[in-house]
């Protein structure tokens, strides 16, 4: 469920003083009654109380009665409260359209995830497209069980497709295109810097450059909203 930008603001507020980001801390682990949290922070009980109705003020915190001696409380954190603090913004997942220069590396892998993992028509292009697909970044893909022999480097003007999204992933391309191909009408174009394999050349390269992309597009994906 999205929270509202004023009450994220609130929570990060409320977060932001020591004493209460490390109550919240301790609450990540153990429901503690007013007294344990005192003598953990040494805080004398008005001033516990204030964190304490703080915290709960933006949703971050309930308390609730022993069950054993009924004059006792503890402290719960709302952990799921937590989940919306990353900072975020929602566009639109479906078919996308990647950029690069050569289109035959970074974009092919790129593509073949946003496939995988949002399952949206995705393709890929380059403004200046090599013959082929690199053989380290085919060999990549089938690391991770995805499919690139088939795939040819393709030039912008082999595109057909009007992508929800364009996502450049070489700095080069997002600076000389200048926003020249449009996504649909509510779609974004979006920039990942991501560094070219291709200049180291080693598989390790190759591996942390799916290990970046994989992490962009699932956050992408899992925070995003359907295409209208």
């Amino acid at each position: 469920m999205s929270i509202p930008t004023d009450l994220r603001s609130a929570r990060h507020a409320a977060l932001g003083d020591p004493v209460r980001l490390a109550i919240v801390d301790e609450l990540t682990v153990s429901d503690c009654s007013p007294v344990e949290l005192r003598l953990a922070f040494g805080l004398p009980s008005n001033l516990l109380a204030h964190h304490l109705d703080v915290l709960e003020q933006v949703g971050l915190i309930h308390r609730s009665t022993s069950s054993g001696d009924a004059r006792r409380r503890y402290i719960h954190l709302n952990s799921e409260a937590l989940g919306g603090l990353a900072p975020r913004k929602r566009v639109p997942i479906g078919s996308a359209l990647f950029l690069c220069t050569r289109n035959s590396a970074r974009s092919q892998l790129a593509a073949a995830l946003w496939e995988d993992i949002s399952g949206c028509a995705a393709e890929s292009a380059g403004t200046e497209p090599a013959e082929r697909i690199d053989r380290r970044a085919v060999a990549a893909a089938k690391r991770r069980g995805l499919q690139l022999e088939a795939s040819t480097p393709k030039g912008l003007s082999q595109i057909n497709m009007t992508p929800t999204l364009v996502i450049t992933v070489c700095d080069l391309v997002h600076e000389e295109l200048a926003h020249d191909v449009q996504p649909r009408r509510g779609g974004s174009w979006l920039h990942w810097s991501v560094p070219d394999p291709v200049k180291l050349g080693t598989a390790r390269a190759f591996d942390s450059t799916l290990d970046e992309l994989t992490r962009r597009v699932s956050a992408l994906v899992e925070s995003g909203g359907s295409a209208a």
